[in-house]
């Protein structure tokens, strides 16, 4: 399809800030469904004859702040893509100082000059969008939990006994019910999981390769959208930012780094799946063991595990098989 008009959107919690490429002009309204349609109207006085269809919209993922817009853009088929923020700023290069109405305008400008690339979003099921929110859900929740659990330590150190003792049960209260919590969402998730063949097959693949724990392949299924998002591992590497890059400049010639632009939670997960399976799969221990006896350093070591945990993912998801531990039948 040939889009006429290219729209960005900077979504705050109150406000979205509208930048029209074509004619330059930028608006802001509330972030709320009477917002959007003074939205819609602002935009149909100005493009005239351009019918909606013919309009792309970008904005970037800001998650509660977003969603009723993405639902909005959804419902009245609108095309639109949601662009992770670290795309657009890794585009813009650096640049001093900020502001809604500019970045309005980078994306309305990134969508325009990648016009012939840029993926349209689809919704995704109801089962998948409700396990993404459980799963945001969760992660605050254990972000709280741990939160929690350093202010005991921290406690113990600055107050006497008795105070102590009082901060620490109201703590551990707080703690145990965090728990409950949080167990409730993993139930939830898990039972959206079973009432979703595609879903649970694809759950129980990622979970064949070893090191992979139940969390972590949620959070993959969510953040790949079912396996439709990236087209190959290694784009999902460098969403993650476990791809190394090269830093090499004239004559000089660095070690490969990975991207600080990366999605930091699932980078996290990574990193300790890479841990545990090091510990607990042979052929990863042998690997490991290998390049850190070579004096390989140990962080980029395990960074090659990550990625090849990634690899196995998607390899097990393309093949439709679990993956076999080819260790176990080597001569």
């Amino acid at each position: 399809m040939k889009f006429r008009a290219f729209i960005g959107i900077d979504v705050s919690k109150s406000t979205i800030d509208i930048y029209l490429r074509n004619a330059g002009r930028h608006a802001v309204f509330v972030n709320d469904l009477e917002g959007f349609e003074a939205m819609g109207e602002w935009l149909m006085d100005i493009l005239g004859q351009v019918c909606p269809d013919e309009m792309m919209f970008g904005l970037e993922h800001t998650g509660l702040y977003s969603e009723l817009l993405i639902s909005f853009l959804n419902d009245h088929n609108f095309p639109f893509t949601v662009l992770p923020g670290l795309e657009v700023k890794k585009s813009m290069g650096i640049r001093r100082g900020k502001s809604d109405k500019a970045d309005a305008k980078d994306i309305a400008d990134y969508i325009y000059e990648k016009r012939e690339k840029v993926n349209l979003f689809n919704m995704p099921s109801q089962n998948l969008e409700s396990i993404r929110k459980l799963a945001s859900y969760r992660e605050r929740l254990v972000k709280e939990r741990t939160a929690y659990k350093t202010r005991l330590g921290e406690y113990q150190k600055v107050y006497g006994k008795e105070s102590y003792e009082l901060y620490t049960e109201s703590h551990k209260q707080i703690i145990a019910c965090l728990d409950k919590q949080i167990k409730g969402m993993e139930a939830e998730m898990e039972r959206l999981i079973k009432d979703d063949q595609e879903m649970l097959r694809q759950y129980r693949l990622v979970k064949s390769v070893k090191g992979i724990g139940p969390q972590t392949a949620i959070m993959m299924i969510v953040l790949t959208k079912a396996f439709t998002a990236f087209p190959e591992w290694r784009k999902f590497a460098s969403y993650a930012g476990i791809a190394p890059f090269p830093n090499q400049s004239g004559t000089y010639m660095g070690k490969t780094r990975t991207s600080k632009l990366a999605n930091k939670r699932i980078k996290g997960l990574l990193t300790m799946c890479a841990a545990v399976a090091v510990q607990h799969n042979p052929e990863m221990r042998l690997y490991y063991e290998k390049r850190v006896n070579k004096g390989k350093n140990k962080m980029s070591t395990i960074n090659i595990i990550r990625n090849k945990l990634v690899s196995r993912i998607f390899a097990v998801i393309e093949r439709g098989t679990p993956y076999v531990e080819t260790m176990k039948y080597a001569a």
